[in-house]
């Protein structure tokens, strides 16, 4: 209604001049339309200009913004490193998830081949990443049904294999996806070709496999990546310089984290960035992996691989969770992370324990009170109370 009434005063406009021009003579209505034209040619001009000047102005504050974002680098893989990244994208974040290739378990392991890596927990970052309906992430994590040949395959791993097939390339197929489901920032693999995850265990035993390594149930002492040549992805590498905050984890310490931060020039290019480096420890322990672990002996087990003094910060969940969930994931061999915050300060880090509980019925991370942990960490944000 408004617009409508905006436009009486010029069509009570128009047709005064209509009618005026009706009343000239042939001589002098052709001089006055000559000059209407110069005008009008003149006033185009003008506005032109001043278009011009706005989309500028507006480029430049594109740019402006841009600078202004904090960037945020965030390397793992897993369930737990979508949970950082569904907090990010909901504040004025320059994000890039560096995501691991050594996956080799279920529809990924069938997936993966030398020249694709696994595509599970890109696919699973992409999806956390996504500014789209939620149909189209629910098609994106459609597993296939048992009785088929397609069974256990996700549609986002089948989607990510075919586009590889197209473009004949992982990381534009990964960029390709990102263009479909809008996600706001950038997922790369860390790792041009998928990596194989080896782990020696206390007794000196040794297993190949990153699915296999939880199933021994043995106490790890180091874990190695083979081909020992691999390349980390240049864009990777460039991120990480580039980065206001590096964020490593939560995720799986020795299945997730480590094959990451193995991979050759990671380590040394978040050593060598000026970026905030902040672990975020998991929750719960893992069964086969960090039985029996602190926080303080996660922190460890990454000193012991890429070299001490790696990370400035720490957050670690501080509250306690319900005893019904404790007892739910005691019987399959889980227990809550102790945050042993005399430990940590004795490594050297900035430690930041609280409340960081989606739920207390819950034992995973709050991905709001996560990330804006994140950005205070690094002045971007106001601290949560």
């Amino acid at each position: 209604m408004r617009k409508q009434r905006r436009l009486i005063p010029w069509l009570l406009l128009a047709f005064g001049l209509g009618l005026w021009v009706a009343s000239l003579s042939d001589q002098m209505r052709f001089l006055h339309l000559i000059m209407f034209g110069v005008i009008l040619a003149l006033l185009g001009f003008v506005l032109l200009g001043l278009i011009v000047l706005r989309d500028r102005a507006r480029n430049r504050m594109r740019i402006i913004d841009a600078k202004k974002r904090p960037r945020v680098v965030a390397i793992g893989g897993g369930t737990g490193q979508p949970v950082l990244l569904r907090g990010l994208k909901e504040h004025n974040t320059e994000i890039t998830a560096i995501v691991t290739v050594a996956d080799d378990g279920g529809s990924s392991g069938r997936l993966r081949t030398e020249s694709m890596p696994p595509p599970g927990d890109i696919r699973n970052c992409l999806v956390a990443l996504a500014d789209t309906e939620p149909l189209l992430e629910n098609l994106w994590q459609y597993r296939f049904e048992h009785g088929s040949e397609l069974s256990g395959h996700s549609f986002g791993n089948l989607f990510l294999t075919a586009m590889t097939g197209i473009t004949g390339d992982f990381e534009t197929a990964v960029k390709e996806a990102s263009r479909v489901l809008a996600v706001r920032g950038r997922v790369l693999p860390s790792a041009k070709k998928p990596i194989i995850l080896s782990a020696t265990f206390e007794d000196g035993s040794r297993i190949e496999g990153e699915s296999l390594i939880p199933t021994v149930k043995k106490k790890i002492r180091q874990v190695e990546l083979f081909p020992k040549d691999v390349e980390a992805l240049p864009e990777a590498l460039v991120a990480i310089a580039d980065a206001d905050a590096i964020v490593v984890g939560p995720g799986s310490l020795y299945t997730s984290i480590l094959p990451n931060l193995l991979v050759p020039g990671i380590a040394e290019a978040v050593r060598a960035s000026k970026a905030k480096v902040i672990y975020i420890c998991n929750v719960m322990t893992q069964p086969g992996e960090t039985d029996g672990y602190c926080a303080s002996d996660h922190v460890r087990a990454i000193y012991e691989h890429v070299g001490s003094k790696f990370f400035d910060m720490i957050i670690v969940n501080s509250a306690s969770i319900a005893p019904s969930i404790v007892s739910h994931y005691g019987e399959q061999g889980a227990h809550p992370v102790v945050a042993d915050v005399e430990k940590l300060h004795e490594l050297g880090l900035t430690v930041i324990a609280r409340n960081f509980l989606q739920d207390a019925s819950l034992a995973r991370h709050d991905p709001e009170l996560v990330a804006t942990q994140v950005l205070a960490l690094i002045g971007r944000e106001h601290r949560p109370s």
